[in-house]
């Protein structure tokens, strides 16, 4: 029993700093696809953004202005994907892929010309990455059964990203639901011809939403750099851009429902790292592909069998122009 308990609170610790990028990239996607933009390239978007923390960090030890370097970066991509899809009105599908092949190769080639590491950054010291935080009162109440674990083993002891990233669900429903941007925003996606007849901008209301999608997504990439890893590596965002784009359908384009979402994958993502190597009753010691296969088994099982039907804003995809 104690074991189990045990090995669920180191799960559950490590499931809240995996879900840290599914969440900055889901809260991405949704401002995005809300505005009637549809982004495949979270996941270049990502990258590029830890590849730029991760240089950043490396020339200027601070891993604040590494961030702010990766949400640079990331913008500048997010208004590439904005003006192919907004102003040239071309496939917005089309569009994400190219940003997705085209950050995969761009890493890849300047982190060997400049590092000579095989596409990797070097290894970063510990005053260049976010430290872990103890919030106050978590020594005291470390010791009381069950609260005082839930507060200071699996609540404090995580960086500054991780506080940011779970104050941005309340801040995005707010947002949404309770100020003029984000009815808009809504209002955009659904029925951009209404939008534009009351005298507002659909260019302007989707370019501010790729904007925030592209600082969400400079977030979550200098958090894989230099939050939860010490550097860049090739390819390190691992599909997490697609995994985003899955929560985001699993919580029907809702914020507090992508928390849910994106923390069960990352549960489910923590619980298969530390199933490796172990040997299961009746079953035995299970192949190591087989346990890192299981979070991306588990996502298309939920998608295909437990949401329903997730309906998208009705204007997602679709080019807007006042001709039409």
């Amino acid at each position: 029993m104690i074991e189990f308990v045990s090995f669920m609170v180191v799960a559950l610790d490590s499931a809240v700093r995996l879900s840290v990028p599914l969440l900055l990239a889901c809260l991405a996607g949704m401002y995005s696809e809300r505005a009637g933009i549809v982004d495949i390239g979270l996941e270049g978007k990502m990258l590029v953004a830890a590849f730029a923390a991760g240089v950043t960090a490396f020339l200027v030890p601070n891993p604040w202005v590494g961030m702010l370097a990766a949400i640079a970066v990331a913008v500048l991509f997010a208004l590439i994907h904005g003006y192919a899809s907004i102003n040239q009105r071309g496939n917005q599908i089309v569009s994400g892929v190219a940003i997705n092949v085209l950050a995969s190769g761009l890493t890849a080639v300047l982190g060997n010309a400049w590092f000579r590491e095989g596409g990797r950054t070097p290894q970063l010291p510990g005053h260049a990455r976010f430290q872990e935080i103890t919030l106050p009162g978590a020594d005291l109440v470390k010791d009381v059964p069950f609260l005082g674990t839930l507060y200071s083993d699996i609540i404090s002891g995580h960086s500054a990203p991780v506080y940011l990233c779970i104050l941005a669900v309340p801040l995005t429903w707010f947002v949404f639901y309770r100020t003029r941007f984000g009815l808009r925003l809504r209002a955009v996606g659904e029925n951009p011809h209404a939008v534009d007849t009351a005298g507002i901008s659909v260019m302007k209301m989707r370019y501010g939403a790729v904007i925030i999608c592209g600082i969400l997504c400079g977030m979550a990439g200098a958090y894989l750099a230099i939050g939860q890893s010490a550097g860049f590596n090739n390819d390190m965002t691992a599909g997490k851009g697609f995994i985003a784009l899955a929560a985001l359908i699993f919580a029907k384009w809702r914020p507090v429902p992508a928390l849910g979402a994106c923390f069960l994958f990352g549960l489910l993502d923590a619980v298969a790292i530390r199933l490796q190597g172990v040997a299961l009753p009746m079953i035995g010691q299970v192949p190591v592909q087989a346990i890192q296969s299981l979070p991306y088994i588990l996502t298309v099982i939920l998608l295909a069998g437990f949401i329903g039907k997730a309906i998208p804003p009705r204007a997602a995809g679709m080019p807007y122009s006042k001709d039409r």
